[in-house]
C-alpha cells in the first residue's frame, strides 16, 4: 500500500521536499523560517541600539621608564583580543623588547596602541595590505620578517613567560 506524499514548494513552483511524512520535513521547514533572535540588520532597524565607542587617543608616555615601558608594551602585545595578533606580537616582544632602543619602543606603542583595528595591524604585518607610511618603519620592518616564518617553527601559542626570569649570565 502506497503512503501519500506530502509536497511542499516555494514561491516559484520548486519542490523542496516530497516525503511520506510531514514530520520528515520540519528541517527543510525550520531553514525556510525567519532566523530567532536580533540579528541587527532586520528590515526597518535604524541601528539607533548600537554603540560606537570610540577609542580613547593614544598617548606618548615620556616620563615612562623603558623597564616600565618594556613590561606594558609585553602586556599590550599578548592581551590584543584577537588570538592571530596575541601570537604575533607576544612573539615578537620576546624576540625583540629586551634589546630595542628608546626610539624603537615608542615606533611599537605607536604600532600597537594607535590603529583602531587589529586586523589591520595583522595585515600589515603578513603583508596582505600595504602597511601606511607612518607605521612603515623599522619596527614594521622587523614584525614583517617574524611573520614571514622563515625557519617554520609552530606558531600555536603564545611563549610562556618563563624567559623574563632567566639569567642573561
Amino acid at each position: 500500500v502506497a503512503q501519500p506524499t506530502v509536497g511542499i514548494q516555494d514561491g516559484r513552483g520548486f519542490a523542496l521536499c516530497s516525503l511520506s511524512r510531514l514530520t520528515l520535513c520540519r528541517p527543510v521547514l525550520a531553514m525556510l523560517r525567519a532566523p530567532r533572535g536580533y540579528s541587527g540588520a532586520s528590515q526597518g532597524d535604524p541601528g539607533k541600539d548600537v554603540l560606537e565607542m570610540p577609542l580613547p587617543p593614544w598617548k606618548e608616555r615620556p616620563n615612562e621608564s623603558l623597564d616600565t615601558k618594556r613590561a606594558r608594551l609585553l602586556y599590550e602585545s599578548r592581551k590584543r583580543g584577537m588570538l592571530e595578533n596575541c601570537i604575533l606580537l607576544s612573539l615578537f616582544a620576546k624576540e625583540n623588547l629586551s634589546r630595542m632602543d628608546e626610539r624603537q619602543l615608542n615606533l611599537y606603542d605607536q604600532l600597537i596602541n594607535v590603529p583602531s583595528n587589529d586586523w589591520d595591524i595583522y595585515y600589515w604585518a603578513t603583508e596582505a595590505k600595504p602597511t601606511p607610511a607612518v607605521f612603515d618603519n623599522e619596527v614594521m620592518a622587523m614584525l614583517k620578517e617574524l611573520a614571514k616564518n622563515k625557519k617554520k617553527e609552530q606558531r600555536l601559542r603564545q611563549p610562556d613567560l618563563e624567559y623574563l626570569f632567566e639569567s642573561t649570565n
